[in-house]
């Protein structure tokens, strides 16, 4: 991956996460976080 598609990948994501903050007060962000939760729990007990 280069720099430059690094960059925009990451500007990408913060204006996603910036989006959902201003407009849905953090719901879909909240929402992936709990979810993101529930498979790293579901990785530790396949470890």
């Amino acid at each position: 991956m280069t720099n430059q598609i690094s960059i925009a990948l990451g500007a990408v994501i913060l204006a996603g996460i910036g989006f959902d903050m201003i407009w849905h007060d953090g719901v879909n962000l909240l929402f992936l976080a709990r979810k993101f939760a529930e498979l790293v729990e579901w990785i530790a007990f396949w470890r």
